[in-house]
């Protein structure tokens, strides 16, 4: 396999996604992805096909509906290929948050009371709060603290925390706000060798590029489609062996039904048929820029990297600029090699809001406040309101854009 181009083709990226000839957006720099991305054409198309040609009750045995369930059941299989994971391993379900409220019930009678679940405070609250509930049942919670500092969180502090009643350890893939890309891998592996089962929270990570799920070795992984060019849909990983173990959340009668166990309200069978648009656009990006053949999770792995080199690019000159001024606090890691693209700032010399109205001057959408990061905020030590500025891109932003945000944050800090 051979790379037809060396570096990501923004022009044919961006061609992927109506958002950027839409007239009311033009000359607007996108700068708030974390919180949502641009939707790529290929699921708008299979959206619209969807409700226009197949919005009837799936799976019964007329062509409407069987088309519909076909167009459902390619979603599942398309991007369980991607993630390197077996086709019943995936849910998709309303959100991801809800998701993790369904999770939390369904795990809860594996355990006894007194077991313990360690939490970290790097989290997202959204996909953390249902686990900390869970000390209303008897449960014990272990907070894992991140380090005031750099916001990180420390593999020797989780060490300290686990014991031989730890039962589950749950921790973002890279925290909304700090952005420090965690050691998965290893901190999965010390799950396990404490018999804990790890719970990773990937809805910022997924958006730089669909993880390996085989590769990572994690037990749960969750994501939000709509972070990740799609529709507004939770994704949720649950590993064979593990799901086997869990209660059913779904109809008595569905004991059994990997689709429908993990999903008690059923999502939205229109967004679900939708969502196979992420992986045919990921299919379009993987022909235009490499030769050869190679099934979905070796694609996935290609086109992550290809994402991540490209976004690293940007966001060096990014942190260099920042790093130079005193006027600035970055949030979390300022080496760009260990962080994602989602850059938190509080400005030091004016207040976040008259900030962010200035860069709006400059046609620059970003993101301002906690972002329901309100554990790492109060961590760091930083008010929650007004909170912090965030700048968050993915692979479709260009360097012009970020030469567009540099010159709007220096005329505006």
């Amino acid at each position: 396999m051979l790379n037809k181009l060396t570096e990501l083709d923004s022009d044919f990226v961006r061609a992927q996604f109506p958002a950027f000839t839409e007239p009311s957006l033009q000359g607007w720099a996108f700068f708030e992805n974390a919180g949502g991305s641009y939707t790529c054409q290929q699921v708008i198309d299979r959206l619209t096909h969807y409700y226009t040609a197949t919005k009837v009750q799936p799976y019964y045995p007329y062509p409407a509906s069987m088309a519909a369930g076909q167009r459902m059941d390619e979603a599942y299989a398309w991007l369980s290929a991607y993630l390197n994971i077996d086709n019943a391993e995936l849910s998709l379900g309303p959100s991801t948050t809800q998701n993790v409220y369904v999770l939390a019930n369904a795990l809860r009678p594996m355990w006894t009371a007194g077991d313990e679940i360690i939490v970290s405070c790097q989290d997202h609250e959204a996909n953390a709060g249902a686990w900390r509930r869970l000390d209303q049942t008897g449960l014990v919670i272990r907070d894992w603290h991140i380090d005031p500092d750099s916001g990180r969180l420390e593999l020797d502090d989780l060490d300290q925390l686990m014991g031989e009643r730890t039962k589950m350890v749950a921790f973002p893939h890279a925290s909304n706000v700090i952005a420090h890309i965690n050691p998965v891998q290893e901190i999965t592996r010390r799950a396990h060798a404490a018999g804990a089962i790890s719970v990773v929270d990937g809805v910022s990570y997924a958006p730089h590029g669909l993880p390996d799920l085989q590769a990572l070795g994690v037990d749960i992984y969750l994501f939000s489609t709509y972070k990740t060019w799609g529709p507004h849909l939770g994704a949720m990983y649950v590993r064979q062996e593990l799901r086997d173990k869990m209660t059913n959340q779904g109809h008595f009668f569905h004991q059994g039904s990997p689709r429908s166990e993990l999903t008690p309200a059923g999502p939205d069978h229109a967004q679900i048929a939708a969502a196979a648009g992420i992986a045919e656009y990921l299919d379009a990006l993987y022909g235009h820029h490499f030769d050869g053949q190679a099934n979905a999770s070796e694609r996935g792995r290609r086109l992550h990297d290809l994402f991540r080199r490209h976004e690293t690019a940007l966001l060096t000159p990014l942190l260099e600029f920042l790093r130079q001024r005193e006027d600035v606090q970055i949030i979390g890691p300022d080496d760009p090699s260990i962080r994602a693209a989602t850059v938190s700032i509080l400005p030091l010399n004016k207040p976040v809001m008259e900030v962010a109205e200035r860069l709006q001057s400059h046609k620059l959408m970003v993101g301002t406040g906690d972002f329901y990061g309100v554990r790492p905020l109060k961590e760091l030590n930083i008010q929650l309101d007004p909170g912090v500025l965030r700048l968050s891109f993915v692979h479709y932003t260009t360097q012009a854009e970020i030469n567009q945000l540099i010159s709007g944050l220096e005329q505006s800090l």
